[in-house]
């Protein structure tokens, strides 16, 4: 039986894709306004990014 989360995208935090990138979570949410990289908000108005698009940006998923 498969559970409902693994169905799902993974989401990051804002802080999360900033250590990735390796800058200040700040500008992660400045990219996010600014169209630069999607974003997805939850009910409670944090922001959340896909994961496979991080990993896209990065150039971490072989494509």
């Amino acid at each position: 039986m498969n559970s409902p989360q693994s169905d799902a995208e993974n989401l990051l935090t804002p802080s999360e894709v900033a250590a990735l990138f390796r800058v200040d979570p700040k500008t992660v949410t400045r990219w996010a306004k600014a169209g630069k990289i999607g974003s997805i908000r939850t009910l409670g108005g944090h922001r959340r990014f896909r994961e496979s698009e991080v990993m896209d940006l990065l150039g971490e998923n072989g494509s």
